[in-house]
């Protein structure tokens, strides 16, 4: 794995950990998904994952969050060891898979009613609740929806609400799988904005999952570049460009070159299996 870390990266304590780590899922044949994987990601990193269709990347996620426990290797956040599903954790998908028959402020309100410790505490301090779903709402401009139902919202308004749903219980860590994939190129920029400020605000781990290399450089302060499966971590790139960030940098040179080596850091992955190359010449 091609790595480079800054002085600043190697003074901050690791959060995740994954060692060796090596999912193979079982079946007729079984499918190895991951293999031999590592990654180091640091306390208050904003990380983003790329790598082609099919590599793993939704199986880094599950593992990480405790969804799956690794065949091998193993997967350590914050001092412990993964061995469960974790709960000190907010995840938000491509679908918002907001509950249709629950308003939006409903819809935020739920994961305060099954997480601990707040679930115990939800019925007596119900008003503090909702009085903070109602200031997240208003932070990403969903101020006054929120007795509208999803069918009611608009996409880029329902991922907005999924992702303050996912923020509502204050986790330390951020899981996000392609969550703006789906929405038009200018609300997708939108929303970019908005997790680069609530990121800003608070500093909780988030590790983005993205096809998108310009949305991984605009957010990330490192991107992780993903083989094709089975998923192993060829290269880590640390974005070296100043924060916060203006939606205008991604016009710059600077940042046009940054996308442009991971796109290249993609093609080669590819390369091997294109058009009249052998597949015995992939790594």
């Amino acid at each position: 794995m091609t790595t480079a870390q800054s002085p600043e990266h190697s003074k901050r304590s690791p959060f995740v950990i994954v060692e060796d780590a090596s999912l193979l899922y079982q079946g007729e044949q079984g499918v190895l998904a991951l293999e031999h994987f590592d990654l180091s990601i640091m306390q208050g990193e904003f990380s983003a994952v790329v790598g082609p269709s099919g590599c793993g990347k939704s199986t880094l996620m599950k593992l990480i969050s405790g969804l799956s426990r690794p065949t091998a290797g193993r997967v350590v956040v914050g001092d412990a060891e993964v061995k469960a599903p974790l709960k000190n954790v907010g995840m938000a998908f491509q679908n918002p898979a907001l509950l249709p028959w629950r308003t939006a402020l409903e819809n935020l309100l739920l994961p305060l009613q099954v997480v601990r410790p707040h679930r115990g505490r939800f019925r007596v301090q119900r008003a503090r609740y909702v009085e903070q779903a109602r200031m997240l709402l208003t932070k990403v401009g969903l101020a006054g929806v929120e007795n509208r139902y999803p069918w009611e919202l608009s996409g880029g308004m329902q991922q907005r609400a999924s992702i303050c749903r996912a923020l509502i219980h204050e986790p330390k860590m951020l899981l996000l799988d392609e969550p703006f994939g789906a929405l038009d190129a200018f609300t997708r920029e939108e929303l970019w904005c908005i997790l680069r400020d609530l990121w800003a605000a608070q500093r909780f781990n988030v590790i983005l999952v993205t096809h998108d290399l310009r949305e991984a450089a605009f957010l990330a302060d490192t991107v992780y570049v993903m083989s094709r499966s089975p998923g192993r971590m060829l290269v880590r790139r640390e974005i070296d460009l100043p924060r916060p960030r203006p939606l205008e940098l991604t016009y710059s040179m600077a940042f046009t070159d940054i996308v442009h080596e991971l796109r290249e850091h993609i093609g080669a992955i590819r390369k091997p299996l294109g058009i009249g190359t052998p597949a015995e010449a992939a790594p």
